[in-house]
């Protein structure tokens, strides 16, 4: 026999995908464009997840974009999603991060979907990237498999509908449903300190109804709801499954990620709260350091971080998403954390290492803060959780070798010696293939051997100073380069090489 108070609920879905294929765009796009609010005019707040209404059906999505939420959330046991959207960028294709996010999706055995977004853009490949999707295990629909596949524009907003269409139809496959009676359960998506309301925690009920006046407990967290505000900030009085609901009245932040319950009585919440604190608390911020293939390990760049928190559980779980960091080339490593402000103690520390501070719902105190400025320390603090990750992948990519870009410019062929000093020579030729530029790059080529790499400093032409001169003119050129040996000194005769080096930032 059927319970009668299951009842069908909203999907709840995740965004996944490389770090710049658009998945913030996507959720902000489906955002504003999609959920109803006319009273409030506008969601101004963000609370890690959101609701819209699609031909009378709703649907949630966990606003916090890249895969850390998610990660963390599982890591602890809980349920995060129903569904997962995997954003592939058609004219990128997949990258690193997007079979790390195919690994999850699996991992976590939920249904997904493929969005390849930016199909307006140059260089855009769609057959491409389901071949691509493909050598990665991942077969879509229109390519012999069972994953569908939605092609659009999270900016222009191409395709959303169709998007949202698949995800209500494999919402409607999977057959969800949720108790609507009863002590409320679920997960903790977002907790922060509110200096007018104390700590303001964002929940998302999976089971039973959440309600003003309910014992709440999560981790060594208790509380009891004050007050409940949904996703546009609108005051409510209880929050069903699959409803993302701020909820104030927690005495201290509870494990973000955790699963939440309610209790009917504060006694019983408080033995559930002291069973979790006594638990043995596991190492944080243990890193192993990456392999190579061979299994030897690697020679890798290290950023220094030193990290304060509010309380244990924020530590926890930061230690849960910034674990989703991985790369071959850089590691992170926590010399130091604890619970508390950031003190003197972290800008020394911080000051002999090279470290970054980063502070989580946490202050600065005096002393530090003046030892910081003073010696041009780097702090960051935040609110939010997720931004912490954004913000170590920024530090770590610091520490990458850039991307060096050539842009061929022209080619000059030797006529005329006329000395120099030192590392630099004055030479005279003709440009016989595009234009020379000041500033570029010369590699000196005498036959097919490259002899040398150096720079154009000066260009004359007719005795004038010139930005840049145009194939078929003769012009004059000052070369600074490496003189050391004698054949790598221009001759007349050898053809100069020019080009444009950028350097280009990688990212992590």
């Amino acid at each position: 026999m059927s319970n009668p108070s299951k009842t069908p609920r909203a999907p709840i879905v995740v965004i996944l995908g490389h770090v710049d294929h658009g998945k913030t765009t996507l959720l902000d796009t489906i955002r504003k464009t999609k959920v109803v609010d006319k009273e409030a005019g506008g969601i101004t707040q963000h609370i890690g997840a959101y609701q819209i209404e699609v031909g009378g059906k709703m649907i949630t999505f966990l606003d916090t974009p890249g895969h850390e939420a998610f990660t963390a959330i599982r890591s602890r046991g809980a349920k995060g999603a129903d569904i997962a959207v995997l954003v592939v960028a058609a004219d990128e294709g997949v990258k690193p991060q997007t079979k790390e996010a195919i690994k999850i999706i699996k991992d976590s055995e939920i249904p997904f979907i493929v969005a390849l977004n930016k199909i307006d853009k140059e260089g855009s490949n769609p057959q491409r990237i389901r071949q691509e999707l493909a050598e990665a295990e991942v077969l879509v629909e229109d390519y012999g498999g069972q994953v569908p596949v939605a092609e659009i524009s999270g900016r222009a907003g191409t395709g959303i509908d169709h998007l949202l269409e698949l995800i209500l139809l494999t919402a409607e496959l999977e057959e969800l449903t949720a108790d609507t009676e009863g002590p409320a359960s679920g997960i903790v998506l977002e907790s922060h300190m509110d200096s007018r309301r104390g700590v303001s925690v964002t929940l998302l009920v999976h089971n039973g109804k959440l309600t003003v006046g309910d014992t709440v407990q999560s981790g060594a967290a208790l509380g009891k709801i004050k007050s409940l505000e949904d996703f546009t900030g609108k005051t409510t009085s209880f929050a069903l499954p699959s409803q993302p609901c701020l909820a104030v009245g927690w005495e201290t932040t509870p494990p973000i990620g955790g699963n939440f319950k309610v209790y009917l009585t504060h006694e019983e919440a408080s033995a559930a709260a002291n069973k979790e604190a006594q638990l043995s608390p596991t190492a944080l911020f243990v890193r192993e350091e990456p392999a190579s293939s061979e299994g030897l390990a690697k020679e890798v760049k290290t950023a220094n971080l030193i990290i304060r928190a509010d309380a244990q559980s924020s530590l926890e779980a930061l230690d849960a998403v910034l674990r989703t960091i991985h790369s071959d080339e850089v590691n992170y490593k926590v010399i130091n954390y604890g619970v508390g402000k950031i003190n003197d103690n972290d800008t020394k520390k911080a000051k002999a290492t090279g470290a970054v501070i980063i502070g989580f719902h946490t202050g600065i105190d005096a002393a530090a803060k003046a030892m910081a400025d003073r010696e041009k320390l780097r702090i960051e603090t935040f609110d939010i959780i997720y931004e912490i990750v954004e913000v170590v992948r920024s530090i770590m990519s610091d520490f990458l070798d850039p991307e060096i870009k050539h842009t061929p410019l022209g080619k000059l062929k030797v006529l005329a010696l006329f000395g120099g000093s030192g590392k630099s020579q004055i030479v005279g030729g003709k440009v016989i293939q595009g234009k020379v530029a000041r500033g570029g790059m010369i590699d000196i080529m005498r036959g097919n051997m490259t002899m040398a790499t150096g720079k154009l400093i000066q260009l004359q032409q007719g005795k004038k100073d010139v930005p840049e001169v145009a194939e078929g003119t003769e012009c004059g050129i000052r070369y600074e380069g490496p003189t050391d040996n004698p054949l790598s000194v221009i001759r007349v005769g050898d053809v100069l090489d020019v080009y444009q080096e950028e350097k280009i930032k990688r990212q992590i």
